[in-house]
């Protein structure tokens, strides 16, 4: 069951990973950002590229077992 919950840990942590990268305008991410761009301001993309690789790194844990 680690497998299956680290693997979509990790899946979230890619869809935001490519997603900061591409500025992408794919409507979900939209939200994400205009919710975050209060905050953040013009480096709510490198803040995404920068947690979805820490959300990798923690699902991969999870996936292993670590956690």
């Amino acid at each position: 069951m680690h497998i299956l919950w680290g693997s979509l840990i990790m899946a979230a942590g890619l869809f935001m990973l490519v997603c900061g990268s591409l500025k992408s305008k794919f409507i979900i991410y939209r939200l994400m950002v205009a919710r975050s761009k209060i905050l953040w301001s013009e480096n709510v993309h490198r803040f995404y590229q920068i947690t979805g690789a820490i959300v990798i790194i923690f699902g991969a844990l999870v996936a292993f077992g670590y956690i």
